[in-house]
């Protein structure tokens, strides 16, 4: 595994570039005709001193978060908080008569421009929305008017 000056050169430069160590052990063979295992290149890279990179994480961006009253309830906890606020009126939520299977509770939301998605709460508490176009995402008040009404709906159950 002995490398000449230019080549150690090239190895030092691909690091540099951000390449990993699988990519290394590739140029390797491809560009030197070295045929190395992964551990073989790792101890070739440390043995000339080198360390490669690590990606930089993926930066999150972080949502807004919208301001809310601390007495608002929290919709994974239907029952906390004093009083709801009336819901706006533009989204109707309705609850089935029958819950479909691995929900505890299911139903039907009409948004304030007509679109129709079925809901349900699951045992952990999530939320879930599937609305009937595929692709429809609801206005974020329209998002605010079902979360109010929907929590009046299953309050009125008990949960």
């Amino acid at each position: 595994m002995k490398l000449d000056e230019a080549q150690r050169l090239i190895v030092a430069k691909w690091i540099a570039e951000g390449a990993k160590l699988s990519d290394i052990q590739n140029r390797l063979a491809a560009e030197f005709g070295l045929k190395l295992t992964y551990m073989e290149a790792r101890f070739l890279v440390d043995d000339l001193k080198l360390t490669p990179k690590d990606p930089e994480p993926p930066k999150v961006v972080e949502p807004p978060v919208a301001a809310t009253p601390a007495t608002a309830p929290n919709p994974a906890l239907p029952g906390i908080g004093a009083a709801l606020p009336p819901a706006g009126g533009k989204v109707a939520v309705s609850v089935d008569q029958i819950t479909k299977p691995g929900a505890l509770v299911s139903g039907k939301v009409t948004f304030s421009d007509g679109q129709l998605a079925d809901w349900y709460l699951d045992q952990t508490g999530r939320l879930g929305v599937v609305p009937k176009v595929t692709g429809y995402k609801p206005t974020a008040a329209d998002v605010q008017d079902f979360q109010l009404a929907l929590q009046q709906e299953v309050a009125k159950l008990g949960y």
